[in-house]
């Protein structure tokens, strides 16, 4: 079963969080290598958001797409590493079986690469 990586009382609920999209269900992808689930309907960047709060939140993320802090390569589960698109995760749309397989070093979420 995939982690959450956060305590409870550090996850924020979708009934009252005005950070994220608002969503039913959590996804399953994979980010360098670990599974992991995240809010539907929510750009990648939040997802990281919400699996690292205080990492994501206070990092050097312009949120609208006009620095390439927030870059990860990734490709869908049907792919293969060598089909990788890069992106800006604060435009990328999370997709159910994502694969994250590189990140600009600069995006630190806890349980995957700090």
């Amino acid at each position: 079963m995939p982690d959450r990586l956060t305590h409870a009382a550090d996850q924020p609920q979708p009934t009252n969080s005005d950070l994220f999209e608002p969503y039913e269900k959590l996804v399953a992808i994979e980010v360098l290598g670990r599974k992991v689930e995240v809010p539907e309907n929510n750009r990648v960047l939040r997802c990281f958001q919400f699996l690292s709060m205080k990492t994501i939140s206070y990092g050097d993320f312009c949120w609208n797409g006009d620095c390439t802090n927030c870059q990860v390569w990734y490709h869908t589960a049907d792919q293969r590493q060598a089909d990788d698109k890069p992106a800006l995760s604060c435009r990328l749309d999370v997709t159910p079986g994502m694969i994250i397989t590189k990140m600009n070093p600069l995006i630190v979420v806890e349980g995957i690469n700090k």
